[in-house]
């Protein structure tokens, strides 16, 4: 077979024309992704639960969205983690090809329908449900040569001017800011004395929220509008 191409050398460089000619009408017409997908899609459900200790949070959060999530389909594996601070988070992991529209609205529904089994503190908090990538791609430090501005007033400009912005750039997923330096009030509760009162976390928070009054002053020095006519 081979000697019939070095006998015919017209055939053989025809045929290689050939194949050249095929190999470049499929580069120019042929789709082909520039950036392909490599990663799998993935879905991240957090939770937050005030006072809450690790073990109570798998208890009362994880295993309940576990339970509901599971099985969703085109799922491949979940994985949760949670802390001793009150905040929960599970990962979904998806086959390669699914689309991580339609996974975050199968995720939704599923935890739509276990949301009255939650604790009362995390449905008011809200389970939070989002499908971008949870590993963090790009650090940006903020910082002032000015040494009047500390690491409060840098916090509260970035989240007030610069977060908001960041959020709109086209790709970006989310921007966080890593820890909790705003303005407001904490409170550290201390164990011993609330062991010694029998007083429990849910209780200190019911009474700040009873405490803890927003209202409206209305307007003074206006006229009610109303005529009177003699």
């Amino acid at each position: 077979m081979f000697n019939k191409f070095i006998e015919r050398p017209v055939l053989s460089i025809v045929i290689s024309l050939m194949i050249v000619l095929l190999g470049i009408l499929a580069m120019t017409h042929l789709p082909v992704t520039q950036l392909p997908s490599i990663s799998p899609p993935k879905v991240n459900v957090t939770a937050e639960y005030p006072g809450a200790n690790n073990e109570l949070l798998i208890k009362s959060v994880v295993i309940p969205l576990e339970r509901a999530i599971n099985g969703v389909p085109g799922m491949k594996y979940i994985a949760s983690d949670a802390g001793n601070d009150g905040e929960a988070s599970i990962q979904v992991v998806f086959n390669l090809g699914t689309d991580p529209n339609q996974a975050s609205i199968n995720i939704q529904n599923r935890v739509a329908s276990v949301v009255n089994k939650l604790p009362p503190l995390v449905v008011r908090e809200g389970v939070k449900i989002t499908r971008e990538e949870s590993n963090n791609l790009m650090y940006i430090n903020v910082y002032s040569k000015d040494p009047t501005m500390d690491q409060k007033f840098l916090y509260n400009f970035t989240d007030i001017n610069i977060l908001s912005e960041i959020k709109t750039v086209d790709g970006v997923g989310d921007a966080d800011i890593i820890g909790n330096r705003d303005y407001a009030m904490r409170v550290w509760l201390k164990p011993d004395r609330m062991l010694a009162y029998k007083i429990s976390a849910d209780e200190v928070m019911e009474a700040l929220s009873q405490q803890s009054l927003e209202a409206s002053p209305g307007k003074t020095g206006e006229s009610s509008g109303k005529r009177q006519f003699v």
